[in-house]
């Protein structure tokens, strides 16, 4: 299947950027691997999405919703659900040069514009629940969004339990899925994700012992620890980390102790806080296989693909937006960099400026 623009990703930023490539004349594949578009959003019940793009106040799910339901406002993007990428292997000569413009059939359209169609150089090698697909494009944008640290990037000292989670996780659970994840709760970590369930959890009559911070500041919103801790009780332990898990089939407490400017552990300022659940709420980045893989530079500083300031990559042809790029705070910024990598796009498609973006 051969297509002008190749987004992988249905969250907010692939859907912002299908939904321009599609304005500006593209034909375009969305390739989502969950069952619905909308990516982490549908599971955020909470409000604060949409004030700056929308100017108004949304849920996640509703945020996504009116992304969603522009998709049928016309033709020019189809949408593969279920679908896993395997493999982006960029076109080796994929240069200005390379790109032949050939003239396309006159009953062709293409969202009202005409341009001129090019070689598809692209390759997308996927799984989905109907079996292989191979794709051709033009341009590859990558909106992948970000994954949460799991325990095993912290190293915390103890034995392997049930009943840890990382936040983002346990929030799908309670959101979707309708289960409860514990009765008494520590969080480890402020990240805005970990506040938000600490209310969550509340309200679903949950305890929640603590959140436990090795910083000497919330690393979330300041709205999210005002609205999430402090309106329900909740502690917020500064300079403090978790130095031992406890537990055999199931985690039965932590040790919880206070750390110095360089962040080690004070000793004899230990405590111990029974609990049957642990949150892990301590940072979030790049989904960054497919972009190593395809031998896109990768910026040390972020752990995204280096991208340029039209969100170009440094592989002529693809592109980045988003929290596959560097994590923000706001999903309306994802959505803004999702409408400029299209617009990058679709500008190389036109006018074969295939000049790279980031820098190795």
């Amino acid at each position: 299947m051969n297509y002008d623009m190749a987004v992988v990703g249905g969250g907010p930023a692939g859907l912002a950027a299908a939904l321009e490539g599609r304005r500006l004349g593209l034909r375009v594949i969305v390739l989502e691997r969950d069952r619905e578009l909308g990516g982490i959003l549908n599971q955020c019940v909470h409000n604060g999405f949409g004030l700056h793009y929308f100017k108004e106040e949304l849920t996640g799910p509703e945020y996504a919703a009116r992304f969603i339901a522009r998709l049928d406002e016309g033709p020019g993007i189809d949408v593969s659900l279920d679908t896993m990428v395997l493999q982006i292997i960029p076109d080796p000569e994929c240069v200005p040069d390379s790109l032949r413009e050939v003239s396309p059939p006159p009953a062709q359209a293409r969202g009202g514009l005409a341009l001129p169609v090019r070689l598809f150089r692209h390759k997308i090698r996927a799984v989905s629940a109907k079996g292989p697909l191979d794709i051709e494009a033009a341009a590859v944008v990558l909106a992948m969004g970000c994954r949460e640290r799991t325990r095993f990037s912290l190293a915390i000292p103890g034995t392997r339990p049930a009943g840890i989670f990382t936040a983002g996780t346990a929030q799908r659970y309670v959101n979707l899925e309708g289960k409860m994840v514990g009765r008494r709760i520590v969080i480890l970590g402020s990240g805005d994700i970990g506040l938000i369930m600490a209310r969550r959890l509340t309200l679903t009559g949950a305890e929640v012992l603590a959140c436990v911070e090795i910083l000497d500041k919330p690393g979330g919103l300041v709205r999210n620890v005002t609205q999430c801790l402090d309106d329900f009780g909740i502690p917020l332990l500064l300079s403090s980390t978790i130095t031992r898990i406890h537990g055999e089939k199931r985690i039965c407490g932590v040790t919880v102790a206070s750390v110095d400017a360089g962040r080690k552990p004070v000793e004899g300022t230990e405590r111990f806080l029974e609990c049957d659940t642990l949150l892990l709420s301590v940072g979030l980045v790049p989904e960054n296989e497919l972009s190593r893989a395809a031998g896109l530079a990768v910026d040390p500083a972020t752990g995204g693909a280096a991208v340029d300031e039209s969100m170009r990559a440094s592989v002529p042809g693809i592109f980045a937006a988003g929290n596959v790029v560097h994590v923000l705070d706001l999903v309306d910024k994802v959505s803004v960099e999702g409408e400029k990598a299209a617009r990058a796009a679709a500008e190389m498609i036109r006018y074969g400026t295939l000049t790279a973006g980031g820098n190795p």
